[in-house]
């Protein structure tokens, strides 16, 4: 099994990805592939075949991988422009894993099980404000 990391782009927080993925979308490809949230991008992994058994997309926002969805599928798509890019369809649920501080890159990466940030259980989800558990989690507490 292996996993993608991909940044979130617009997004600054983790609710604010949890409401964007609860809204519905009036595009093609909600409508072609249902509920479930899609992230484009435009080059189809080599590995595929270890991602769709099992891997996720672990997700970056402001600084931290702070989530993951599970891959459910990877397919490629035709742009209006013409262009060819590729669809990870994900799983609606999202698992918060323990904050991990990266720097921006762009695109995704390859992410091995071995070096993935643990999932958190409901009762380590930490009630402080996003803006101080990542102050906490740069300086290594």
């Amino acid at each position: 099994m292996l996993n993608l990391i991909k940044l979130v782009v617009g997004v600054s927080s983790l609710e604010e990805l949890m409401e964007r993925q609860k809204m519905p979308l009036n595009s093609r490809l909600h409508q072609e592939h249902g509920a479930l949230p899609v992230v484009h991008t435009r080059s189809y992994p080599r590995r595929a075949a270890d991602i769709l058994e099992g891997g996720s997309l672990y997700r970056v926002i402001s600084g931290l991988i702070q989530c993951r969805q599970r891959v459910l599928d990877i397919q490629t798509e035709t742009r209006p422009d013409g262009t060819q890019g590729t669809i990870f369809l994900l799983s609606p649920e999202i698992i918060r894993v323990e904050p991990r501080a990266l720097r921006p890159f762009q695109g995704w990466r390859y992410l091995e099980t071995k070096d993935a940030p643990k999932d958190l259980t409901t009762t380590q989800i930490s009630t402080l404000p996003p803006h101080l558990q990542k102050e906490l989690t740069l300086l290594g507490l």
